[in-house]
């Protein structure tokens, strides 16, 4: 035998003794000899197993009542697997008795169901919270502690009024096992709201400030948008915090909150007090540094940022050591990380306080310079290593730099192939003592193409539209069979198709992107295919005249390069494109020659920057811009014709049939009669090719204000544009093409003659032209402007940031005009408008949205606001 079994069975042995030894009388109990036990009411367990624990057996001899009866059943209570337990004495002869055990088993819970919460992954939780799984004792314990858990629960949230109720049904079946099935019924109520905070013992600071300390608990205020004043105890801790930092910001480093109450006021609101003792305000004294090698104390200095006499500021002082909410800051620790030095160790420390100064020594362990031994990269299921690899800022080898990790995390999120959000850098096998590291980026694949499929009615008639959008296309892979899936991707390339058509037009266009020509630099190659052609329609009747048409075929060439000054967010574009506008019989109020020609060959030159944060679709930092210039030839510098002096020549005078020359009335020339010129031969020779110049600026920058919740932060965007088209020759003019069209949804529809759509919400699509100078009505939609300026706000939420979909909230007030010569622009007289949308991005369709706008000023022309307008996004930039 074991030395342990012999333990067991000599601790058992005494405990008989013990137990046998310690059998007393209560209450004038009388002995008596065990006779039969008989246990009853059991179900799972056998009798002989009950009789045995109970340590009871016939011949024993027991007082009843005894102490021995009571222990029994406090052996058995404690158990917990009955919920009634009582002894009886069945018979007795002489000073025999016979005793029956009456026992009620706990139930077990075959299923349990949870009403009042919608969410399956909440009921789910709070069952695996609370152990409710079958098989599991149903104890008035166990629904005790469940409703109390599951109140306290939501009333930690806010939810002060809810109720829980459990209900048990049994089970009636032919086996005799003894289940219930539960029902927890929960009602949450609604949220209690903060009616009033109230401050006790600030001198220093005021209520007012110390409540905007608090980010996440607010006071109930009818005109409060971006905060709820519902309460929450995990935000209510957070913001004691922020109050405690308020005050070490203005100098108080004692500062306490001494204590909180919560005051029910009403089943609906609840009042907060919270009393503060704020010490007395500190200055800074001196700061050294200490272990400090690689950088001097006067670099260091200047990089804290703080110096003697400052008001001691906690807050700021934690953050220029070491920000850990951003980690690419401008701190000591990052200064050190950004130069290799992953290892070091920064702590601050008071080293003296005398009145109201306080001293402080930065100690400083500089440690090995770090270096990245392994870099990978694993999650991408689709996209081949090389695409990633070419955009990771830490190769094997090189110096850690806490910059260029953060840089590669931005880098993979931009690719658009991956979630954003959940690109991960893990740092493995870290060796202080080497000086190394691995590193291993995580990705998650996310939908790279995408289908516009759409029909609507709108311009006279169905809209159809079928887009393809491969952003992630293999080219190389388009000869292997293996590789559709269903078609080549992996090498990071864009093909686009999309065709469009209703009854008075048809547009189709082909275009392809290698982000990196050559595979070694940063150089892309993007070329472009469209055709377009429209037929003149009449709105009046609703009907497309086939006889009379405008073609228009496109071809484009562009080459980019990212630069590396004055940084590596710039690129370089440039691009050669050519157009080519049939007009058949195509006579209207802008080409005044309807049977003709124009050709239009561009050389455009891009300049941009974009620093944006992580997640492109949701930016929350950094900014863009982008200046474009684009131009043509100048040929009337070589020509030789004189543009002015075109209605003086016969070629370009009003002729009849047979060739004579008519008057200003289009009769046949007669003595003292001037010929005319023919408006249309005239246009026509000036804009056989299109001269022109234009040159486009817009910006936009991205500032989070503050976080709101678990969800996100609350970003503000502001934007700029501004569009000039410009003529090399007065006399030749600025051709009919190429002009900038304000107003609405910024969707450039079927037209694909050079002109661009610029959004401004509030407004009917194309609607903000600039008005006839004669006349002082508003000019048609096909005259357009030739310049333009726009300025934008708009705070944006996110809702969820999940692959399968980024959907956020937006609220906008935005302003622009435009205009037909310098002479009339105002940059202050702008069209007015505000309102807000819902965005929605989805790997397989891109972007869609819907804004709601109100326009504060008239439509050119118009006397009265133009009022409300529904814009619905599809594909526009994010």
């Amino acid at each position: 035998m074991s030395k342990k079994f012999l333990s067991l069975l000599a601790f058992c042995f005494l405990y008989t003794l013990t137990f046998q030894a310690q059998d007393l009388p209560l209450g004038g109990g009388i002995k008596y000899t065990i006779g039969k036990i008989e246990v009853t009411g059991t179900v799972s367990y056998n009798e002989q197993t009950v009789i045995a624990y109970t340590g009871l057996k016939p011949g024993d001899e027991i007082f009843i009542p005894g102490d021995k009866i009571s222990k029994v059943l406090k052996k058995l209570w404690d158990l917990g697997l009955f919920s009634d337990i009582n002894f009886y004495v069945t018979n007795i002869e002489g000073n025999v008795a016979d005793l029956e055990l009456e026992i009620q088993e706990v139930p077990e819970l075959a299923e349990v169901r949870i009403q009042g919460i919608k969410k399956k992954s909440t009921q789910e939780e709070l069952i695996k919270e609370n152990s409710l799984t079958p098989g599991s004792k149903v104890t008035e314990n166990l629904t005790t502690t469940t409703k109390n858990y599951i109140e306290n629960k939501y009333k930690k949230d806010g939810y002060f009024n809810t109720k829980v109720v459990i209900n048990t049904t049994q089970i009636v079946d032919t086996t005799g096992t003894n289940k219930v099935n539960m029902v927890v019924n929960v009602d949450r109520g609604e949220k209690v709201k903060v009616g009033n905070i109230e401050f006790i013992g600030n001198e220093e600071l005021s209520d007012s400030k110390l409540k905007g300390a608090m980010s996440n608990t607010k006071e109930k205020n009818f005109f409060r948008v971006w905060k709820r004043s519902k309460f929450n105890s995990d935000d209510f801790e957070a913001d004691k915090v922020g109050i405690v930092n308020k005050y070490k910001e203005k100098g108080f480093r004692d500062a306490r909150i001494v204590s909180d109450s919560l005051i029910i006021e009403d089943p609906k609101t609840v009042a907060l007090q919270i009393q503060v003792e704020e010490g007395n305000k500190h200055y800074i004294g001196n700061i050294d540094f200490v272990g400090n090698v690689v950088y001097s104390d006067d670099l260091l200095t200047r990089a804290l940022g703080i110096s003697k006499g400052d008001v001691y500021n906690g807050v700021l002082l934690e953050k220029r050591i070491s920000d850990e909410s951003k980690p690419d800051s401008q701190d000591i620790a990052n200064l050190y990380k950004n130069n290799g030095y992953l290892f070091a160790q920064i702590n601050t420390v008071e080293t003296k306080v005398y009145n109201d100064t306080i001293d402080f020594e930065i100690r400083i362990v500089e440690g090995k310079e770090a270096y990245f031994n392994k870099i990978s990269v694993v999650g991408n299921t689709k996209t081949k290593d090389h695409v990633i690899y070419r955009e990771l800022r830490t190769k094997p080898g090189q110096k850690y730099s806490q910059e260029n990790v953060v840089r590669t995390i931005r880098e993979i999120g931009q690719l658009g192939f991956f979630d954003a959000e959940n690109v991960q850098p893990n740092f493995q096998n870290v060796d202080p003592n080497s000086g190394t590291l691995d590193m291993e980026y995580a990705v998650v694949e996310a939908g790279a193409s995408q289908i516009e499929l759409q029909g609507g009615y709108g311009g006279g008639g169905f809209i159809g539209t079928l887009g393809l959008s491969f952003n992630n296309f293999s080219l190389a892979g388009i000869f292997d069979k293996e590789a559709y899936r269903p078609i080549p991707m992996g090498d990071g390339q864009k093909l686009s198709l999309r065709a469009q058509a209703s009854i008075y037009y048809q547009t189709y266009s082909l275009s392809f992107v290698e982000p990196w020509l050559g595979g070694k630099k940063p150089q892309s190659l993007s070329t472009s295919f469209s055709y377009t052609r429209q037929f003149l329609f009449d709105p009046r009747t609703r009907r497309a005249d086939r006889s009379r048409s405008f073609d228009i075929l496109g071809v484009n060439v562009g080459l980019a390069k990212r630069l590396q000054w004055p940084d590596d967010y710039f690129t370089l574009s440039q691009s050669l494109g050519f157009q080519r506008y049939d007009l058949n019989n195509y006579n209207t109020g802008l080409f005044t020659f309807g049977d003709g020609f124009s050709n239009n060959l561009t050389y455009t030159l891009g300049l941009s920057r974009n620093s944006k944060g992580l997640n492109p679709i949701f930016p929350t930092v950094g900014s863009e811009f982008n200046f474009i210039a684009k131009f043509t030839p100048p040929y009337s510098l070589w020509n030789g014709i004189d543009y002015n002096d075109l209605e003086n020549q016969r070629a370009f005078q009003l002729e009849d049939e047979n060739g004579n020359l008519l008057n200003s009335d289009g009769l046949r020339l007669r003595p003292g009669d001037e010929a005319v010129g023919d408006q249309g031969k005239i246009d026509q020779e000036k804009f056989k090719w299109l001269e022109f110049y234009k040159i486009k600026f817009d910006a936009a920058w991205y500032t989070t204000l503050f976080n709101i919740g678990p969800k996100g932060p609350l970003v503000l965007k502001t934007g700029m544009e501004y569009g000039f088209l410009g003529a090399y020759n007065n006399e030749r003019g600025i051709p009919p093409f190429e002009r900038f069209y304000l107003g609405g949804d910024g969707l450039g529809a079927f037209s694909l003659d050079g002109r661009e759509s610029i959004a401004l919400r509030g407004y009917p699509n194309q609607s903000l032209v600039p008005l006839d100078r004669t006349s002082f009505s508003q000019a048609t939609n096909e005259d357009g402007a030739v310049i333009y300026n726009k300025y934008s706000l708009e705070l944006r939420y996110p809702i969820t940031l999940k692959p399968a979909a980024s959907i956020y909230g937006l609220m906008f007030i935005e302003g622009g005009a435009s205009y037909d010569n310098f002479r009339d622009f105002n940059p202050f007289q702008l069209n007015r408008s505000a309102g807000a949308g819902l965005r929605v991005f989805m790997p397989q369709f891109g972007l869609l949205g819907i804004d709601f706008g109100y326009g504060f000023d008239p439509i050119p022309g118009g006397t009265s606001p133009n009022g409300w307008e529904t814009h619905f996004i599809i594909g526009q930039q994010f």
